[in-house]
């Protein structure tokens, strides 16, 4: 059997081969980078950035699809060095984090996850080559990063200041813009290509439920009775639209009506459709007062992202950190 080595390998020269596949049975694994001395692998690497990987298959190929892991890959070991630079720090300071803690935490998973089944908890650990001394170990690693990343912040106050709320709602008001929008319902007739005056008899048909339409029919009615589309049984009921929400043609005869109005017939194709207008909303943009809360909570964690990358920085500064 080959046994597992540990070998120089450029991670970044790794990242540039299309195809490259980390950790399976038997793989050579490789130095990804060293902190202080700390090594960080491969697989190490591999083991947090595949999930993301598998997602990403889903969504791209060829040379986007090696690119998106390549930024993944790179993601990951920043955020794997960032980790063991902060728990050498909390061994740095003598900090301790009592037995206790991590027992709850894995506790609360067992619960959370394994409806309280211990058994099935090791069982799954087990399928995963974990042993419950490394899970420990990894909740453990978790919960430092954790409370050292809570414990830079604690003593700073990040609420902005009202001067700071209202310069950010109004240099960003079009975040808090609702576009004009219309209450639609609609019937649409299919004519048949293949039938000979199919298009005519449609027509017909369409001006002839219009007419009802105009002299007190109910458009939610003539709608279930008559409309083609998936929306019949529901009265034809398109709920609020806005502009980006139905075609070019479309979108100009809707936010063309009146409330209580119902439109011309209008032929796209092969199809006629009738809109009805239940009601209509402006557009507008949500008060300060409003959404002042939501401005803060958004401009403190700002600045706690930024707190906390200074700290990182700092560490970083003061370092040995060698990518291979």
């Amino acid at each position: 059997m080959l046994q597992k080595i540990v070998c120089r390998v450029s991670f970044v020269a790794l990242l540039l081969v299309p195809g490259v596949v980390w950790a399976e049975a038997e793989v050579i694994d490789g130095i990804a980078a060293v902190v202080n001395g700390d090594v960080i692998t491969f697989s190490q690497v591999q083991e947090v950035a595949s999930p993301e990987e598998q997602s990403l298959k889903q969504q791209y190929t060829g040379q986007e699809l090696i690119d998106k892991i390549k930024e993944t890959r790179l993601a990951v070991l920043n955020d794997l060095i960032n980790r063991q630079l902060i728990l050498q720090e909390f061994k740095k300071k003598e900090f301790q984090l009592p037995d206790y803690v991590v027992e709850e935490q894995v506790q609360e998973i067992i619960k959370d996850e394994f409806g309280g089944d211990r058994q099935a908890f090791v069982r799954t650990l087990q399928a995963q080559g974990y042993s419950l001394n490394k899970f420990r170990d990894k909740e453990k690693e978790k919960i430092t990063v954790q409370v050292m990343r809570q414990n830079k912040l604690k003593d700073n106050n990040f609420t902005p200041s009202p001067e700071a709320v209202a310069a950010y709602y109004n240099a960003n008001k079009q975040e808090f813009a609702t576009p004009a929008q219309v209450k639609l319902r609609m019937i649409v007739l299919n004519s048949d290509p293949l039938v000979t005056d199919s298009a005519k008899t449609t027509k017909q048909m369409a001006d002839d439920i219009r007419d009802k339409a105009m002299h007190g029919g109910d458009f939610a009615t003539l709608a279930k009775t008559y409309s083609m589309d998936g929306t019949a049984e529901n009265g034809g009921d398109w709920g609020w639209v806005d502009e980006k929400t139905l075609n070019q043609d479309l979108t100009k005869t809707a936010f063309g009506l009146k409330k209580s109005e119902v439109s011309p017939v209008v032929q796209i194709g092969d199809s006629y459709y009738l809109l009805y207008c239940e009601d209509r909303k402006d557009p507008s943009i949500t008060a300060l007062n409003d959404v002042r809360d939501n401005i803060s909570k958004k401009l403190s964690q700002v600045e706690k992202q930024k707190a906390t990358q200074r700290w990182l920085d700092g560490l970083r500064e003061k370092a040995y950190i060698k990518v291979y």
